[in-house]
């Protein structure tokens, strides 16, 4: 997997044909270098403990952990970082946007681009996120659609057992057409753990393109 960062957008370039899953993340983080230090994963909900779909994602944040150098732990009593993990979408909100009028639109740029004939460009009726909203959809000229987008969530929370000493808290927050947790969850954890620990305080976007099939 190969990691370019572009200030502010940090992009994981995995070479794709269909639309990246984009994230904005924020985190602030007083962490010591991984020496090896014990954590378990734990639910930030306590209605999330103890289920299998909660298993699975927290299997993810345990994989990327070990990867940093930190030995996974069954214990939490015994382990000496708490890492809490909790994530959400919500219930969508209508979003409308104005399809373009090709031969009219602002920085047209020719024939090369997202998808299709006319590629990507700046639109002259309203907003079109070619990324967000799939590319596809066009009315023709000057069409008004609406979508569901939903908003999804992912914080993370790291303590020192000892003391109770907070040394991380993250959040990835997306938009998207979907509100399949299965799909959302893996993409935030991936998001969360680019350039793990990062900058702390700084709020960037990250983009994970989706592998080639």
């Amino acid at each position: 997997m190969k990691l370019t960062i572009f200030a502010p957008v940090a992009f994981l370039a995995l070479g794709a044909c269909a639309s990246p899953f984009r994230a904005d993340v924020q985190r602030f983080e007083a962490l010591p270098p991984a020496q090896g230090q014990s954590f378990a994963v734990v639910a930030g909900d306590p209605e999330l403990s103890g289920g299998l779909e909660f298993g699975q994602y927290a299997a993810l944040v345990e994989q990327r952990m070990a990867d940093l150098g930190y030995q996974p732990s069954d214990d939490p009593a015994a382990a000496q970082l708490i890492v809490s993990l909790d994530y959400d979408v919500d219930n969508g909100r209508e979003k409308v946007v104005a399809d373009y009028d090709p031969f009219f639109a602002t920085g047209y740029r020719g024939f090369r681009g997202h998808r299709g004939f006319y590629g990507r460009h700046h639109y002259r009726l309203g907003y079109y996120d070619p990324f967000l909203f799939g590319g596809h959809g066009f009315s023709g000229y000057g069409g008004v659609r609406s979508f569901t987008v939903y908003t999804s969530e992912l914080d993370l929370r790291i303590d020192r057992k000892v003391d109770g000493e907070r040394l991380f808290e993250g959040k990835a927050e997306a938009m998207s057409r979907s509100k399949n947790l299965t799909y959302l969850v893996p993409n935030l954890v991936e998001a969360m753990f680019t350039d793990f620990p990062g900058s702390s305080g700084e709020r960037i976007r990250i983009s994970i393109a989706p592998e080639k099939k």
